[in-house]
């Protein structure tokens, strides 16, 4: 990881003209990069590639988020307990956490398209052999080698998003694009329990299997790499900072400082590693909790759970939209994540009588655990640059999945040995250290993937300043 974090790349120096490209042409006399005709307005295309960013990280996300839903089947079929069976859960999003920075390397190199469809391609094709497998430790195994080969999909969609859209829709535009987890959850939950009972364990993945190929395939042919100016400009501020964006192969031959020189990364990557331990507790035990102690199916159990990942889903968008309006990502994630606490708190209460009222606070909970994930991430690429865009999308990922890794054998365990009360109390614990983590009244440097300058160091989005945007839109 330090290889990939350390080395910037190195290249021609910004003429003073780069940072003024506002117009849509340029006469022979004047200077500064030449922009691609055919890119000079994204318009609907836009569009298209957040379609595309978003289904392919869903169906990446009915894997890695359907295997708790094969829980059941795990325990009967290969006679594994409560804790071991959450290793097992676990394996996808080790997969994940071993290749997630070197396929965002790969995409701030050669562009979203190639790691985009290839990586999600070469996943189907490994749940595709689990067929062929025999016993727990074998699927687990394979698990993680799909996980690692789904990681370019985690690294690349949100570059896509990022490069289309510009600064004034992306929490818009991210929020639908991170209601990919959420939509991916609901999926499983509605498929995976069902199909499972009737098919088995590897034949549901072969399911699962089919459908990521047939958007590896979609996203091979149709994903562009995001319209940027032909030669990628640096400018030197306190250090130097990234100016505008290259394509994917013009990425290569820049060069931009390192973001993770201030500790506002850090501390954000932190905060949505936290974040994401609730997220995963009510994920991977919400359904048990439904089925073991509330009495449900496993069916309805998951349709219930299915109506908490859309509330997801809605949160997300709506977390987007707030904070673009707000000028802010990182104020809107706190007050979020306070709310997140409150709930977490008054649904471990209610898991000590369950009831109905905990059945409705559990849903309540799935909804709002993922209300500011979109928001921690255009934070954390904004303040990146589209040089460095990949690898931070890529820690971020890498400490969220380790964090989720974690969270099913040691709150399987947790529960075992106590009950219900205690992890969701837990979950709470760890809202609260993520609140006093978000750095909202930091100052830091940015590399800023619009503005071009070093940013003043609050977490207020500057207005719109006359630099070459990448994939506006207007």
């Amino acid at each position: 990881m330090r290889r990939w974090l350390g080395k910037a790349v190195t290249g021609p120096a910004a003429t003073p003209a780069a940072s003024a490209c506002g117009q849509p042409e340029r006469g022979p006399t004047e200077t500064g990069p030449p922009m691609v005709p055919a890119q000079r307005e994204p318009g609907r295309r836009r569009w298209l590639m957040l379609v595309l960013g978003t289904g392919a990280q869903t169906v990446a996300c009915v894997f890695v988020y359907g295997v708790p839903y094969l829980v059941p089947q795990l325990r009967e079929t290969e006679h594994l307990s409560l804790a071991r069976a959450g290793v097992v859960v676990a394996c996808p999003t080790i997969g994940l956490v071993l290749a997630l920075v070197g396929w965002g390397a790969l995409a701030d190199r050669y562009g979203e398209r190639l790691v985009l469809g290839g990586g999600l391609l070469l996943s189907a094709g490994l749940l595709c052999g689990s067929r062929l497998t025999h016993g727990a430790v074998v699927l687990g195994v394979t698990f993680v080698l799909a996980g690692a080969a789904g990681a370019s999909v985690f690294a690349a969609s949100g570059r896509v998003v990022m490069g289309w859209f510009s600064r004034r829709e992306r929490g818009l535009a991210m929020g639908i694009r991170q209601i990919s987890t959420p939509l991916g959850m609901g999926i499983a939950a509605l498929l995976v329990p069902p199909l499972a009972e009737h098919v088995g364990l590897r034949a549901t993945v072969q399911v699962i299997a089919a459908m990521m190929a047939a958007v590896a395939v979609a996203a091979g042919l149709l994903v562009a790499d995001p319209p940027r100016p032909a030669t990628a400009v640096a400018v030197a501020v306190g250090g130097g900072v990234d100016g505008a964006a290259g394509t994917g192969a013009g990425l290569r031959g820049t060069s931009a400082a390192n973001p993770y020189r201030s500790s506002v990364l850090w501390r954000i990557h932190g905060a949505s590693a936290l974040l994401v331990w609730p997220q995963f507790t009510l994920s991977a035990f919400g359904l048990l909790f439904l089925v073991d102690v509330r009495g449900w199916s496993a069916t309805s159990a998951g349709q219930l759970m299915a109506v908490g990942q859309a509330f997801g889903a809605g949160s997300r968008i709506g977390a987007g939209v707030w904070s673009d309006r707000l000028g802010s990502r990182l104020r809107p994630m706190r007050r979020l994540a306070g709310a997140t606490g409150v709930l977490l708190v008054a649904l471990g209460l209610a898991a000590l009588r369950p009831s109905w009222v905990s059945d409705a606070l559990l849903v309540m909970a799935c909804g709002l655990t993922a209300s500011s994930n979109g928001l921690s991430f255009t934070a954390t690429a904004e303040r990146a640059g589209p040089h460095w865009a990949g690898r931070a999308l890529g820690v971020q990922n890498t400490g969220q999945n380790v964090v989720g890794s974690l969270t099913p054998p040691v709150v399987g365990w947790l529960v075992g040995a106590t009950d219900y009360t205690a992890g969701f109390l837990l979950a709470a614990a760890l809202t609260g250290v993520a609140i006093l983590v978000i750095p909202v009244r930091s100052a830091a440097s940015s590399t800023g993937w619009e503005t071009g300058g070093a940013g003043g160091g609050t977490d207020r989005i500057p207005a719109p300043a006359p630099v070459a945007m990448r994939g506006s839109g207007r």
